[in-house]
């Protein structure tokens, strides 16, 4: 895969529409992004005084938050193709202002239908992080940065899912539940703030201008030379390298166009040249290419079952570590966040350097030529992890044991989410870059039914074979799903080749 040009704007703000906002240079390698889940899953540290103060039963709770993880997968199918229309911009912008008015819904929350509809509502938009980021990913990186960027987007998303429920305890016992919305409010104001006055537009529509550069059909090409067949393979390829270079003309680059002021590089959308028969052909194509291209398929199902390895614990903890043995409050429940934190952050400072470095040294070996199952190799290796870590969980929370042997498999088992999560979606990127909308949004879809099938059968599933059982079964089919990688290291290049017609439009 070659490319020669990549946009790169002032800064980088990529928001998945739940939390926190961080902001940083493009310029460096590194990307600002979203905490991914700080918004849903701050809301099971409240589930208590909820319950108290409104009635709310818990199992009433369990199902508002799998109603918004069902949410989280149309999200992207019916707001994704117009961040393809008019940018990513403005989707970013009004994505975060919606977010700031439904905290602000759920601060002043009094019946079970504003329960429902915040959880709706709220992650709808904020399904739209899980797909406008790695479409920015691809816009601005180029291949053999995208397996730290993506690395990095991962990161921030479990900041949000395990450091939520740390702050929001917090916030809780010493200002009550409420205020756990008003502080999401303030953060996702001074979110809008940066994003309308810093972000700048990513997407690039190529214009029609002269002077690019393009073959002289009218012209024959040089004839090459008789090969000796006693020259070595370089000298032959670098003759076939000349005879295609003088085949084109030269660029002339016009330095006297004016470089766009700060509030044009601010406006609120660019139009693309997108008809918008083709926008809502973009509701509907991300199901044709996840049903046609076997690895759109499989890297969803991967991707999905290491998110239910990371929600399925967080609903445990609120509803098994509150009772005997443990008698945890809000706060103890918050500071279970640190394990898997402190373990994605130890794979992030391993894992992401070390997917590119993998891909450039396996590069080299295959002659220079890189194909991007080069990225698996590493999930491979470290996926035992996932099912090791949630055994440590469920098996220690059946048996009562000390609190450190499940929260230190929750640290082990983020640890080897990271790079099964970062090669899942590097790898699309790379393979797929022209369809990685479409293709992300399948992904999210898929992910999040996932979610939402494992949160709805928990508490069922539990009460049927019980909680160690639960998670022995839980964590085999998460390895039976991960050692599909093995298929696509060995066979991944023949189904791209097999796919490659229908999946290079831009349209």
């Amino acid at each position: 895969m070659e490319e020669t040009f990549k946009f790169r704007p002032r800064f980088i703000l990529c928001s998945n529409g739940y939390g926190l906002v961080s902001i940083l240079p493009a310029s460096p390698a590194t990307a600002g992004k979203f905490p991914k889940g700080f918004r849903i899953n701050v809301a099971t540290v409240t589930w208590g005084p909820l319950n108290m103060e409104l009635g709310f039963s818990f199992a009433l709770l369990n199902n508002s938050y799998a109603a918004g993880c069902g949410a989280l997968a149309i999200g992207g199918i019916i707001l994704i193709p117009f961040a393809l229309k008019f940018g990513r911009r403005p989707i970013y912008v009004i994505s975060t202002a919606i977010q700031f008015g439904i905290s602000i819904w759920s601060a002043k929350m009094q019946n079970v239908a504003d329960l429902m509809l915040v959880n709706i509502l709220g992650c709808i938009v904020g399904a739209l992080s899980e797909v406008l980021v790695q479409m920015t990913v691809a816009d601005i990186y180029f291949v053999h940065e995208r397996g730290l960027m993506n690395t990095i987007y991962y990161w921030f998303m479990t900041v949000g899912t395990s450091l939520a429920p740390l702050a929001g305890g917090f916030i809780t016992l010493s200002q009550g539940w409420r205020w756990v919305w008003w502080w999401m409010a303030i953060l996702f104001g001074a979110g809008l703030i940066v994003f309308i006055f810093f972000y700048e537009e990513t997407m690039f529509c190529v214009p029609q201008i002269d002077g690019v550069p393009v073959a002289d059909k009218s012209a024959n090409p040089p004839a090459l030379t008789k090969r000796d067949p006693d020259a070595p393979e370089s000298a032959h390829k670098e003759d076939v390298a000349k005879r295609d270079m003088l085949h084109y003309e030269a660029v002339q680059v016009d330095y006297s166009i004016p470089k766009t002021s700060y509030w044009q590089r601010l406006s609120l959308w660019t139009n693309s040249p997108m008809g918008f028969d083709q926008l809502l052909k973009h509701s509907y194509r991300p199901f044709l290419i996840m049903f046609s291209i076997p690895a759109v398929f499989y890297m969803a199902l991967e991707y999905g079952i290491i998110t239910a390895c990371a929600t399925v614990p967080v609903t445990t903890l609120s509803s098994v570590m509150t009772l005997p043995p443990y008698n945890f409050g809000s706060s103890q429940i918050g500071l279970m966040g640190l394990p898997p934190f402190i373990g994605t952050c130890l794979a992030t400072l391993f894992c992401g350097p070390l997917s590119d470095s993998i891909a450039l040294r396996l590069t080299k070996r295959n002659g220079g030529i890189y194909e991007p199952e080069m990225r698996l190799w590493l999930c491979l290796v470290l996926s035992p992890l996932i099912p090791a870590g949630l055994f440590m969980f469920g098996i220690g929370l059946n048996n009562g044991t000390h609190w450190l042997l499940p929260a230190f498999g929750l640290g082990v088992s983020a640890f080897g989410a990271v790079p099964a999560a970062s090669a899942a979606l590097t790898y699309l990127t790379d393979a797929y870059t022209n369809i990685i909308s479409d293709s992300i949004v399948g992904v999210t879809f898929i992910r999040n039914v996932i979610s939402t099938m494992f949160v709805f059968a928990l508490q069922p599933w539990v009460d049927k074979v019980g909680l160690q059982w639960f998670y022995v079964t839980f964590g085999l089919i998460t390895m039976a799903i991960m050692m599909g990688n093995l298929v696509f290291i060995y066979f991944g290049k023949a189904f791209r080749v097999r796919t490659a017609s229908g999946r290079d439009t831009r349209d």
